[in-house]
Protein backbone atom coordinates (compact mmCIF):
# COMPACT_ATOMS: atom_id res chain seq x y z
CA UNK A 1 0.00 0.00 0.00
CA UNK A 2 1.45 3.36 -1.00
CA UNK A 3 0.94 6.12 1.54
CA UNK A 4 0.16 9.75 0.75
CA UNK A 5 3.21 11.53 -0.61
CA UNK A 6 5.03 8.27 -1.33
CA UNK A 7 5.90 6.97 -4.77
CA UNK A 8 5.17 3.47 -5.99
CA UNK A 9 8.65 2.72 -7.36
CA UNK A 10 7.54 -0.43 -9.18
CA UNK A 11 4.74 1.46 -10.93
CA UNK A 12 7.13 4.23 -11.96
CA UNK A 13 9.74 1.73 -13.11
CA UNK A 14 7.15 0.01 -15.29
CA UNK A 15 6.22 3.25 -17.06
CA UNK A 16 9.73 4.31 -18.07
CA UNK A 17 9.58 2.69 -21.51
CA UNK A 18 8.21 5.28 -24.00
CA UNK A 19 4.52 4.88 -24.71
CA UNK A 20 3.85 7.44 -27.44
CA UNK A 21 4.98 7.51 -31.06
CA UNK A 22 6.65 10.88 -31.50
CA UNK A 23 6.92 11.43 -35.25
CA UNK A 24 5.52 14.96 -35.68
CA UNK A 25 8.78 16.82 -35.15
CA UNK A 26 7.36 19.22 -32.56
CA UNK A 27 5.71 18.59 -29.21
CA UNK A 28 2.43 20.39 -29.88
CA UNK A 29 1.75 18.32 -33.02
CA UNK A 30 2.71 15.07 -31.27
CA UNK A 31 0.14 16.10 -28.68
CA UNK A 32 -2.53 16.42 -31.39
CA UNK A 33 -1.71 12.85 -32.43
CA UNK A 34 -2.69 11.50 -29.00
CA UNK A 35 -6.13 11.10 -30.54
CA UNK A 36 -5.41 8.30 -32.98
CA UNK A 37 -7.60 7.55 -36.03
CA UNK A 38 -8.98 11.07 -35.53
CA UNK A 39 -11.07 11.21 -38.71
CA UNK A 40 -12.47 7.69 -38.61
CA UNK A 41 -15.75 6.46 -37.18
CA UNK A 42 -13.91 5.11 -34.13
CA UNK A 43 -11.12 7.46 -33.01
CA UNK A 44 -8.80 6.07 -30.31
CA UNK A 45 -8.22 8.23 -27.26
CA UNK A 46 -4.67 7.77 -25.92
CA UNK A 47 -5.18 10.11 -22.96
CA UNK A 48 -7.71 8.17 -20.94
CA UNK A 49 -6.18 8.91 -17.51
CA UNK A 50 -4.05 11.67 -16.04
CA UNK A 51 -1.11 9.26 -15.92
CA UNK A 52 -1.25 9.15 -19.74
CA UNK A 53 -0.79 12.93 -19.84
CA UNK A 54 2.13 12.62 -17.42
CA UNK A 55 3.61 9.87 -19.58
CA UNK A 56 3.38 12.12 -22.61
CA UNK A 57 5.25 14.84 -20.71
CA UNK A 58 7.90 12.29 -19.79
CA UNK A 59 8.24 10.79 -23.28
CA UNK A 60 8.61 14.21 -24.90
CA UNK A 61 10.94 15.54 -22.22
CA UNK A 62 8.87 18.67 -21.58
CA UNK A 63 8.98 17.89 -17.86
CA UNK A 64 11.81 16.38 -15.84
CA UNK A 65 11.34 12.82 -14.62
CA UNK A 66 11.26 13.94 -11.00
CA UNK A 67 8.45 16.40 -11.67
CA UNK A 68 6.53 13.73 -13.58
CA UNK A 69 6.91 11.45 -10.55
CA UNK A 70 5.46 14.11 -8.26
CA UNK A 71 2.54 14.78 -10.58
CA UNK A 72 1.79 11.07 -10.93
CA UNK A 73 1.72 10.72 -7.16
CA UNK A 74 -0.44 13.79 -6.67
CA UNK A 75 -2.90 12.60 -9.31
CA UNK A 76 -3.69 9.61 -7.06
CA UNK A 77 -4.93 11.84 -4.24
CA UNK A 78 -8.70 11.99 -3.56
CA UNK A 79 -10.71 14.54 -5.47
CA UNK A 80 -11.30 15.41 -9.09
CA UNK A 81 -8.37 17.77 -9.69
CA UNK A 82 -6.55 15.24 -11.90
CA UNK A 83 -9.68 14.69 -13.97
CA UNK A 84 -10.14 18.45 -14.42
CA UNK A 85 -6.53 18.81 -15.53
CA UNK A 86 -7.00 16.00 -18.03
CA UNK A 87 -10.18 17.60 -19.36
CA UNK A 88 -8.29 20.89 -19.83
CA UNK A 89 -5.51 19.02 -21.64
CA UNK A 90 -7.96 17.43 -24.06
CA UNK A 91 -9.68 20.77 -24.64
CA UNK A 92 -6.28 22.33 -25.43
CA UNK A 93 -5.36 19.43 -27.70
CA UNK A 94 -8.54 19.77 -29.72
CA UNK A 95 -8.06 23.54 -30.03
CA UNK A 96 -4.50 23.03 -31.30
CA UNK A 97 -5.79 20.33 -33.64
CA UNK A 98 -8.50 22.59 -35.09
CA UNK A 99 -5.97 25.38 -35.67
CA UNK A 100 -3.24 23.35 -37.34
CA UNK A 101 -5.51 21.17 -39.47
CA UNK A 102 -7.20 24.35 -40.69
CA UNK A 103 -3.84 25.83 -41.65
CA UNK A 104 -2.68 22.58 -43.28
CA UNK A 105 -5.87 22.59 -45.38
CA UNK A 106 -5.60 26.31 -46.23
CA UNK A 107 -8.74 27.19 -44.27
CA UNK A 108 -9.49 29.94 -41.78
CA UNK A 109 -8.38 29.40 -38.20
CA UNK A 110 -11.43 28.81 -35.94
CA UNK A 111 -11.82 31.73 -33.55
CA UNK A 112 -13.04 29.55 -30.68
CA UNK A 113 -9.98 27.30 -30.91
CA UNK A 114 -7.64 30.29 -31.00
CA UNK A 115 -9.33 31.73 -27.91
CA UNK A 116 -8.73 28.50 -25.99
CA UNK A 117 -5.08 28.41 -27.03
CA UNK A 118 -4.60 32.08 -26.10
CA UNK A 119 -6.09 31.40 -22.69
CA UNK A 120 -3.67 28.52 -22.09
CA UNK A 121 -0.71 30.55 -23.39
CA UNK A 122 -1.53 33.28 -20.89
CA UNK A 123 -1.77 30.75 -18.05
CA UNK A 124 1.55 29.26 -19.12
CA UNK A 125 3.22 32.69 -19.05
CA UNK A 126 2.39 32.97 -15.35
CA UNK A 127 4.74 30.05 -14.68
CA UNK A 128 7.55 31.06 -17.03
CA UNK A 129 10.66 32.98 -16.03
CA UNK A 130 14.17 33.81 -17.10
CA UNK A 131 17.02 31.76 -15.62
CA UNK A 132 20.78 31.99 -16.04
CA UNK A 133 22.34 29.32 -18.28
CA UNK A 134 26.12 29.66 -18.72
CA UNK A 135 26.70 32.80 -20.78
CA UNK A 136 23.09 33.62 -21.52
CA UNK A 137 19.57 33.68 -20.16
CA UNK A 138 16.77 31.36 -21.19
CA UNK A 139 13.07 30.87 -20.57
CA UNK A 140 12.16 28.06 -18.19
CA UNK A 141 8.97 26.82 -16.61
CA UNK A 142 8.73 26.18 -12.87
CA UNK A 143 10.56 22.90 -12.34
CA UNK A 144 9.27 22.23 -8.83
CA UNK A 145 5.60 22.91 -9.43
CA UNK A 146 3.09 20.27 -8.39
CA UNK A 147 0.33 21.92 -10.39
CA UNK A 148 -1.35 19.13 -12.36
CA UNK A 149 -1.70 21.52 -15.30
CA UNK A 150 2.09 21.79 -15.62
CA UNK A 151 2.28 19.58 -18.75
CA UNK A 152 0.00 22.02 -20.59
CA UNK A 153 2.31 25.02 -20.19
CA UNK A 154 5.13 23.95 -22.53
CA UNK A 155 2.63 22.45 -24.98
CA UNK A 156 0.67 25.69 -25.27
CA UNK A 157 3.85 27.76 -25.64
CA UNK A 158 5.22 25.36 -28.25
CA UNK A 159 2.03 25.71 -30.29
CA UNK A 160 2.16 29.50 -30.07
CA UNK A 161 5.81 29.62 -31.10
CA UNK A 162 5.18 27.39 -34.11
CA UNK A 163 2.18 29.46 -35.18
CA UNK A 164 4.17 32.70 -35.33
CA UNK A 165 7.21 31.11 -37.00
CA UNK A 166 7.95 30.66 -40.69
CA UNK A 167 7.87 26.89 -40.13
CA UNK A 168 4.08 26.92 -39.77
CA UNK A 169 3.68 26.71 -43.56
CA UNK A 170 5.26 23.25 -43.45
CA UNK A 171 2.65 21.69 -41.19
CA UNK A 172 1.19 18.69 -43.02
CA UNK A 173 -1.33 15.90 -42.50
CA UNK A 174 -0.28 12.35 -43.35
CA UNK A 175 -1.41 11.39 -46.86
CA UNK A 176 -2.80 8.09 -45.58
CA UNK A 177 -6.57 8.48 -45.21
CA UNK A 178 -6.55 5.86 -42.47
CA UNK A 179 -4.05 7.94 -40.48
CA UNK A 180 -3.87 11.69 -41.21
CA UNK A 181 -1.54 12.30 -38.27
CA UNK A 182 -0.21 15.83 -38.36
CA UNK A 183 3.50 16.66 -38.57
CA UNK A 184 6.04 19.33 -39.40
CA UNK A 185 7.66 18.69 -42.77
CA UNK A 186 11.32 19.55 -42.33
CA UNK A 187 12.53 17.46 -45.25
CA UNK A 188 14.96 19.09 -47.69
CA UNK A 189 12.39 19.75 -50.41
CA UNK A 190 9.38 19.95 -48.07
CA UNK A 191 7.65 17.14 -49.94
CA UNK A 192 7.19 14.69 -47.11
CA UNK A 193 3.82 12.95 -47.44
CA UNK A 194 3.78 10.44 -44.58
CA UNK A 195 3.86 10.83 -40.82
CA UNK A 196 6.35 7.95 -40.73
CA UNK A 197 7.92 6.42 -43.83
CA UNK A 198 8.50 3.10 -42.07
CA UNK A 199 4.78 2.76 -41.36
CA UNK A 200 2.28 4.71 -43.45
CA UNK A 201 4.84 5.30 -46.19
CA UNK A 202 5.80 1.65 -46.33
CA UNK A 203 2.17 0.51 -46.38
CA UNK A 204 1.54 2.82 -49.33
CA UNK A 205 4.54 1.39 -51.18
CA UNK A 206 3.33 -2.18 -50.56
CA UNK A 207 -0.19 -1.26 -51.74
CA UNK A 208 1.18 0.28 -54.96
CA UNK A 209 3.30 -2.82 -55.54
CA UNK A 210 0.30 -5.15 -55.30
CA UNK A 211 -1.81 -2.88 -57.52
CA UNK A 212 0.92 -2.90 -60.19
CA UNK A 213 1.32 -6.69 -59.90
CA UNK A 214 -2.44 -7.21 -60.19
CA UNK A 215 -2.59 -5.01 -63.32
CA UNK A 216 0.38 -6.84 -64.77
CA UNK A 217 -1.26 -10.21 -64.12
CA UNK A 218 -4.47 -8.99 -65.73
CA UNK A 219 -2.75 -7.97 -68.97
CA UNK A 220 -0.56 -11.05 -69.29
Amino acid sequence: MVGKGEIDRERIKSRREPRFELVAGVVCLDFVNTLDDRFTAEPKELLTHYRDLARFAEDTGILADQQVDRLMTRSLEPGDEAQRALASAIQLREAISDIFYALARKKAVPAAALAILNQQVQKAAEHLGLVAARHRLQWKFEANSCDLSAPLWPIARDAAELLVSERVEYVRACASKTCEWIFLDESKNHRRRWCDMTKCGNRAKVKRFYVRRKKSAGTS
